[in-house]
């Protein structure tokens, strides 16, 4: 193995910022550890009562929605594979190509810290596959399957 596959790196708000294009309210992670060439890497979320989907999510009972667990999941990859890329631009979209096998194991609330831990599948030129657990306190609260296409054109 060379440096890059072995060297473990970490992005900060303003790396993932710079990487991916999503702004708030619709940015899922806020820090990124543990990240290895395009293979692995752990996003962090901290959630906060403050934040616009508890309006309606639900009054009373807020519960982080799971698809914006699975919406981290996809950011966290994103940012591992642009970042792997070296290129110094971001791609011009990145889309999902597919979301399979998910499956959430319990709510999610406010102030809870959600970890995103993607490892990759596979990879075929721009398209990337990867297996997402989301885990708080240790535990896994949802997990899927993402595939994501980088576009550059």
């Amino acid at each position: 193995m060379n440096d890059a596959e072995t060297t473990l790196e970490a992005a900060d708000i303003a790396a993932i910022l710079e990487a991916l294009p999503h702004r708030y309210p619709f940015l899922m992670v806020d820090r990124i550890v543990g990240m290895r060439a395009d293979e692995v890497a752990i996003g962090i979320k901290n959630v906060t009562i403050n934040e616009w989907q508890f309006l309606g999510h639900f009054p009373g009972q807020p519960v982080f929605p799971g698809v914006l667990m699975i919406e981290g999941m996809a950011q966290t990859g994103g940012v591992l594979c642009i970042r792997s890329r070296g290129k110094t631009e971001r791609p011009k979209a990145v889309f999902f190509l597919t979301i399979d096998k998910a499956k959430f194991r319990r709510p999610v609330v406010p102030g809870d810290t959600i970890e995103y831990h993607m490892t990759k599948i596979r990879r075929r030129g721009n398209m990337w596959w990867f297996r997402g657990e989301a885990k708080v306190a240790g535990q896994v609260v949802a997990e899927a399957e993402l595939g994501a296409l980088l576009v550059d054109e």
